[in-house]
């Protein structure tokens, strides 16, 4: 058996490791019948395991991964094998790759408008263990498609990316409502889910444009979320869209806490769950949540970042500016520091509290794990799963229910369930091994050890020390391509 190597050595003795594999954890019978390891395989031995479907971890019975795809859990002996092994200690914790669904790979580093970047980005979100992401709106499509292209072909290692496409709405650059007609939004969406886009996201949409876009993505069996209004002024409540089909919603719960008399972020900042009209408002729209199977993708930390920036969940654990050139780090600090913005403020501590309430009304399997964060290069998305998990804890979500809402309620929300989302026979093999117990501490997370994607082992120290110092424009020769307003003509 070949023992994989890293910067940080894997340590369990093989014969402890395989003492763990005939654990009281596996079933007689399965333990009665040991499969040996392949060349080629993967067997991941020692530490404790957390497969996602229950509340604890379990001493690691030994995990044979083949072709990509976890072949069997317990029952393995690895000696003599010619397969290649993770071996571990005690200290570490074998959970499935976290999924992000709204991993925004845009950045915006000299104020002058995003652009999609897929050489970085994809590198940061891997080795913090993110394995699965969906963009929730592409800036430029056509990049997007790109990076996806590079990292299916190996020229460049990064997370599942399920293509979201554009925008669909008034987020989207010339945008017209008079344009879109519903005629033409079906040919359009249609156009989209025949290019292979795994869900659509909408954001300044009228109701009769939703309303075709959820008709056209279920016909093709793909997804449709959205960042929604009130219902102010021709938008769209969450309620409303719930009604129509929609599968995810962004941010907000909606309903009768967001009268449309008014815009959705005047309402939220001004919520007083304390008031018994307003909790039974939230809890009346959070069962409706619940009654009709839809996702809330409630992205906390989103609006952390333009707010106070909480010390306890935006602190740093790694120079995420360090990953900007030399060039574009000196323009970012410049700018530096953000003046917070005092409605995001009372929205960052407001939605905690919705949080909270939509999980204690029964909602904790439809709750998903979205960071949100276009990056203007103090902070990048692929760090914001381990603050967004924290963020959750924090508004009073137990540690298993926030690690779900990171794993298999973004699967199922996604509707890949069946590959993803658990360390099970039969899924693909995307593994987040780390130091600590995110069980116990959520902020274990950040303490990535070993990624696994597909069956395929990556340090993340390594993913780090090649992408350092990468990020933006060298000099002002080349800066243009950073400016969305000038590159993408808005």
């Amino acid at each position: 058996m070949k023992i994989m190597s890293s910067s940080r050595p894997l340590r369990t003795s093989l014969l402890a490791a395989v003492a763990l594999a005939s654990a009281w954890w596996v079933p007689a019978a399965l333990a009665a019948q040991v499969t040996t390891p392949q060349a080629g395989d993967l067997v991941v031995l020692g530490g404790r395991l957390w497969d996602g479907t229950g509340d604890g971890a379990v001493p690691n019975p030994g995990i044979l991964i083949r072709n990509g795809t976890i072949l069997r859990i317990g029952g393995v002996e690895p000696l003599g094998s010619g397969a290649e092994a993770v071996l571990l200690d005690d200290e570490h914790f074998v959970m499935p790759g976290l999924f992000d669904l709204h991993a925004h790979y845009a950045v915006d580093l000299f104020g002058e408008g995003r652009v999609d970047e897929y050489t970085v980005n994809p590198v940061l979100f891997l080795a913090n263990g993110v394995t699965s992401t969906f963009p929730a709106g592409e800036v430029d499509p056509a990049e997007a498609r790109r990076g996806r292209e590079r990292i299916a072909s190996g020229e460049l290692p990064g997370p599942r990316i399920y293509s979201s496409g554009p925008y669909w709405g008034t987020a989207r650059p010339g945008w017209s409502h008079e344009a879109m007609t519903p005629d033409s939004l079906r040919k359009e969406a249609t156009f989209w889910a025949l290019r292979g886009v795994r869900g659509f996201k909408a954001k300044g949409i009228r109701p009769e444009q939703l309303q075709v876009l959820i008709d056209v993505a279920h016909e093709h069996g793909i997804t449709v979320t959205g960042h929604l209004d009130s219902g102010f002024r021709d938008s769209v409540n969450p309620r409303q869209a719930i009604l129509m089909g929609i599968d995810r919603i962004e941010h907000f719960l909606g309903g009768d806490a967001l009268p449309e008399s008014q815009s959705a972020y005047a309402s939220l900042e001004a919520l007083e769950l304390r008031d018994a009209a307003t909790a039974a408002r939230i809890r009346e729209q959070s069962e409706l949540f619940i009654d009709q199977g839809t996702y809330y993708d409630a992205t906390l930390t989103a609006y952390g970042y333009f707010a106070d920036r909480e010390p306890v969940v935006f602190d740093y654990w790694a120079d995420e500016m360090g990953f900007l050139t030399p060039y574009a780090r000196q323009a970012v600090e410049r700018a530096l520091p953000r003046r917070p913005l005092d409605q995001f403020e009372r929205i960052y501590y407001v939605k905690r509290q919705t949080v909270k309430a939509f999980y204690e009304a029964g909602g904790g399997d439809q709750l998903t794990l979205g960071t949100d964060h276009p990056s203007w290069g103090e902070f990048f998305s692929g760090f914001g799963s381990h603050r967004e998990l924290h963020a959750m804890v924090l508004a009073g979500i137990p540690n298993p229910a926030a690690l779900r809402a990171a794993t298999i309620n973004a699967a199922r929300a996604m509707g890949v369930d069946e590959r993803l989302g658990t360390i099970e026979q039969g899924k693909y093999a995307d593994l987040l091994i780390v130091r600590g117990d995110p069980l116990t501490r959520i902020t274990d997370t950040r303490n990535a050890h070993v990624v696994i994607r597909a069956g395929r082992v990556y340090d993340p120290e390594e993913l780090f020390d090649s992408v350092r110092g990468s990020l933006g424009p060298k000099s002002e020769a080349d800066a243009d391509w950073w400016r969305g307003n000038v590159r993408l003509g808005r």
